[in-house]
């Protein structure tokens, strides 16, 4: 009798266990996100209908366009990025209008591209507002839980360290950094140039990577590109994997656990990153000279912060990761992008060049005349329009909020898609898909008719740190380049715009290049 009782009850408590798992995984699937969409919904806002376990997930990564593999005919005339990387999202966008919601799984995200709400969203200041959970998961191994996708007191901190560390006084004595590291590619390409008899054909990609990731490390880490490459291959190999629409799934919970072959790539390449910055670190603290940059600020502060071995060094590696994507992956990208339109835009190579002859006379220019070069200003502007970045938006809300007359509920994501606002042709006008650098004639404020939706590096408390330092990376760079070379598209130029964690060109960016 007593083993049958026993029986009964152990059978019974599987059973409540059994029941009050599938209570919870309705609520979490069905319940929750059904009262969410409800409420967005009693406010005139719709969108596809979810399935229940993968929500629109499939229509998304089915949507994806294929890349392209063939040389371009002519160079790129137009440049509707939004349809060609996010066809499904601007379908939605026609049929349900400015606000719109989808679903990744049970997560509901509200897209945005009405611009008083979208002003409102990337200037609030409210800690119930932050990066979603959903972004951190797919980007934890890249990011970590440095400043990009960190919240409220964490994010805050990383702030107050790296911040000052980025501004434009300290921008302004990295001119001389950033001058040399374009001497080396300057040298490159001549090189290139005389081995392949006055006119060179480049994959520009890996050099404009070197310059970049020569400057960074130098100006933040007192160290040249050479001793960090492997570091950067890493980061690179990274993005790759973390970075990509095709692992979204990646971003469910506990599928990072698992041991696929795409997980067991992050980990390794993960621990190769974490044991590489460490020996950085070690090699900084057993010198005895105070070296003033950004690792040595990152140090003092882990050391200053009482923190745990375990948690100091977390807090170090997410740190160095944040400013390599903030001044080393985007200024690469914008540089190669605007490249590209110069090379497919004479005129405009012609013009900005004619401006930095003027104004530098055959000198490395400094900070006083990159600041007078308005034309080179406005074409890297247009590029920044044209080629942000990062594209895509991501928040979360933590509380019920109000934005314009919407009220959106707890645990929202809002989705806006910075490509679409950068494009929009009742924005910008009829040649919102052109390279056109005169509309920046007068700032962005004159661009326009709604100049807060230009936000290359963001807007708002969670702009880009690394601004200043790009800007002044993409002018010096490119004013050299312009009164050295002359350059056009080469026939094996593929125009294969492509979106990972950045929007970069998946298959490179080739050159006719010549020597002035």
């Amino acid at each position: 009798m007593k083993i049958q009782f026993d029986l009964q009850l152990f059978t019974s408590i599987v059973f409540i266990g059994f029941v009050a798992l599938l209570f919870r995984l309705y609520t979490s699937l069905v319940h929750n996100p059904n009262v969410l969409r409800a409420k967005l919904r009693k406010q005139g806002i719709n969108g596809p209908p979810p399935t229940i376990l993968f929500g629109n997930l499939m229509e998304i990564m089915k949507s994806q366009p294929s890349i392209p593999n063939s040389p371009c005919s002519e160079p790129p005339l137009t440049h509707n990025i939004a349809s060609l990387l996010f066809p499904k999202f601007e379908e939605w966008r026609e049929q349900y209008g400015k606000l719109y919601m989808f679903s990744f799984g049970s997560i509901q995200t509200l897209c945005v591209s009405q611009t008083d709400i979208v002003k409102e969203i990337t200037t609030c200041t409210s800690f119930d507002l932050g990066k979603n959970s959903f972004t951190k998961r797919l980007l934890e191994s890249y990011f970590g839980d440095g400043i990009i996708t960190s919240n409220g007191t964490t994010w805050a901190h990383h702030r107050k360290i790296l911040a000052p560390e980025l501004y434009i006084n300290k921008v302004k004595g990295m001119v001389n950094i950033v001058g040399e590291s374009c001497e080396s590619l300057l040298n490159l390409w001549s090189s290139k140039i005389e081995a392949q008899d006055e006119v060179a054909d480049i994959n520009i990609d890996e050099d404009i990577k070197r310059f970049s990731g020569n400057v960074i490390s130098r100006a933040c880490f007192g160290s040249d590109y050479s001793k960090g490459e492997k570091l950067f291959l890493n980061f690179e190999a990274l993005q790759e994997v973390a970075g990509s629409w095709k692992n979204l799934l990646l971003a469910f919970p506990g599928m990072r656990y698992l041991p696929t072959k795409s997980n067991r790539k992050t980990w390794m390449l993960k621990k190769e990153v974490k044991s590489l910055i460490l020996e950085m670190v070690k090699e900084r603290k057993e010198k005895t000279s105070f070296q003033n940059d950004l690792l040595q600020m990152v140090i003092e502060d882990a050391k200053k912060s009482n923190l745990t071995q375990k948690a100091s060094d977390r807090f170090i590696i997410d740190s160095f990761k944040n400013i390599y994507f903030a001044g080393f992956e985007t200024t690469a990208v914008t540089a190669t992008w605007c490249l590209m339109l110069l090379a497919s835009n004479q005129n405009w190579q012609d013009r900005a060049r004619a401006e930095v002859l003027e104004i530098c006379r055959g000198s490395t220019p400094d900070f006083d005349m990159l600041s007078k070069m308005k034309l080179l200003t406005m074409v890297i502007q247009e590029s920044l329009r044209l080629y942000p970045p990062t594209p895509l938006l991501s928040r979360k809300t933590f509380k019920d909020m109000k934005f314009g007359n919407i009220d959106v509920p707890k645990d929202t994501d809002l989705w806006i898609f910075i490509i679409t606002m950068h494009t929009n042709p009742n924005i910008w006008g009829d040649d919102a898909y052109k390279f056109n650098p005169e509309r920046f004639a007068n700032g962005t404020v004159g661009a326009c008719k709604q100049p807060q939706v230009y936000m290359p590096f963001g807007v708002g408390p969670r702009v880009c740190l690394g601004q200043n330092l790009a800007m002044l990376e993409l002018k010096m760079l490119i004013a050299l380049i312009l009164s050295n070379f002359s350059f056009s598209l080469s026939p094996r130029y593929i125009h294969s715009p492509a979106y990972g964690i950045t929007m970069k060109p998946n298959n490179g960016v080739q050159l006719l290049v010549r020597k002035l």
